[in-house]
């Protein structure tokens, strides 16, 4: 297991959106206190991914108590070569609504994607004649695997936990909450589906269907169903006909036809798309008396660093917006700069930072890392390792 760190995260991203953040928060105070997240990345055991384990970070609120765990659940892209690219970071801002609510957000990369073993795995099969079931039963067993996992934490509860996913992500949620674990209380698929392999054309459309339907036999949890009307993964009428089969089978779940998103509504839930789909989650959680009943506000911004020129403040500011962990932020006192996002470790972050700033001038030292002051994060980082778990 990586050794864990404690991150003040600012989330100046949610500045540049175009609706006001309110609308996002309905019901709530903007002026809440500002909050700290503590971040991990985690190794998920599994026999069946071998020694490495499966892929996993950890976001929940800086507390002492124990937070109910959110297990979250990814898409599959439509090329196999694009899986190896996916990274449980890319999730990040999804996972910090779900720890502004109150939850400990897991993302677990299942076997096969990001750096968690299992290639074709999960495989559909051909396509005319695809098979859902099996694939659908490989991705549960790594959900299952990660719960196991965050139920010997200290800081993490199963009790009282809630699964969403997105895609891939959506069928697997689906699939885990037909035979769902103790404690699992609630479920959210957004544009839940399996096969596409173009805009518009799903390998075996009436087996996806009938695979919903199987689930929907033994499915009692609560369940949110989000479907864009623009989505070209999934369309309205084959999403209804998810829909009718599981509810026809005696599942449980709520469907929402949401307004077009973009160029294609697929991609609703994303950072960009958090004005959109929070206030539905948020009337969820509410209906079934979940999360928090506050949700934790933006902590105030870093300030920039005194040398910077108006245009290398802009810099910094895009450095703050970033929402790929790790990253930092390096500066010389001329006012060069360097900053890198998206890195393995904050030490890959600090290194390649410090080596983008030196190309400017010899002098540079770090003044950010992650979403910190360099000497408050490298504090940060010594107090967790001396505390341990």
């Amino acid at each position: 297991m990586a050794p864990s760190r404690k991150l003040l995260l600012l989330l100046i991203a949610w500045l540049a959106l175009p609706v006001a953040l309110p609308v996002a928060l309905a019901g709530t105070s903007p002026r809440a206190a500002a909050a700290e997240f503590y971040t991990e990345d985690l190794r998920i055991p599994m026999a069946e991914a071998g020694p490495q384990g499966l892929e996993a970070f950890l976001v929940r609120p800086a507390g002492t108590k124990r937070y109910p765990l959110a297990l979250l659940s990814h898409g599959s892209p439509r090329s196999f070569d694009d899986r190896a690219t996916m990274s449980a970071h890319k999730y990040y801002g999804v996972a910090l609504e779900y720890a502004r609510r109150g939850f400990a957000a897991l993302i677990v990369m299942r076997r096969g994607y990001g750096t968690s073993p299992g290639g074709r795995v999960d495989s559909i099969g051909a396509c005319a004649n695809a098979t859902y079931l099996p694939a659908a039963s490989v991705a549960v067993a790594d959900l299952r695997a990660a719960i196991e996992a965050m139920a010997r934490r200290t800081d993490v509860t199963t009790s009282g936990m809630i699964a969403a996913g997105h895609s891939a992500g959506g069928l697997a949620t689906v699939a885990l909450a037909a035979q769902a674990p103790p404690g699992l209380v609630a479920a959210i698929s957004f544009a839940g589906g399996r096969g596409s392999r173009d805009d518009d054309d799903v390998c075996n459309p009436a087996g996806l269907v009938q695979a919903f339907a199987s689930f929907g036999k033994t499915s009692r949890v609560p369940m949110l169903w989000v479907y864009a009307t623009n989505d070209l993964f999934f369309g309205p009428d084959l999403a209804r006909r998810f829909h009718d089969g599981f509810r026809g089978s005696g599942g449980n779940a709520e469907f929402i036809a949401a307004p077009a998103y973009g160029e294609d509504g697929h991609y609703l839930y994303s950072v960009v798309g958090r004005p959109r789909w929070t206030p539905l989650l948020d009337a969820f959680l509410r209906e079934h008396a979940l999360g928090s009943r506050d949700i934790l506000s933006l902590p105030d911004p870093l300030p920039p660093p005194s040398q910077l020129n108006v245009a290398a403040r802009a810099e910094f500011a895009r450095y703050l917006a970033s929402t790929m962990p790790h990253k930092a932020f390096a500066v010389s006192p001329n006012g060069g700069y360097g900053w890198r996002s998206g890195r393995t470790t904050t030490d890959d972050a600090q290194r390649d930072s410090l080596a983008a700033c030196m190309k400017w001038s010899p002098a540079c030292t770090l003044y950010a890392v992650d979403d910190r002051l360099a000497g408050a994060a490298q504090q940060s980082s010594i107090d967790q390792s001396a505390r341990g778990r």
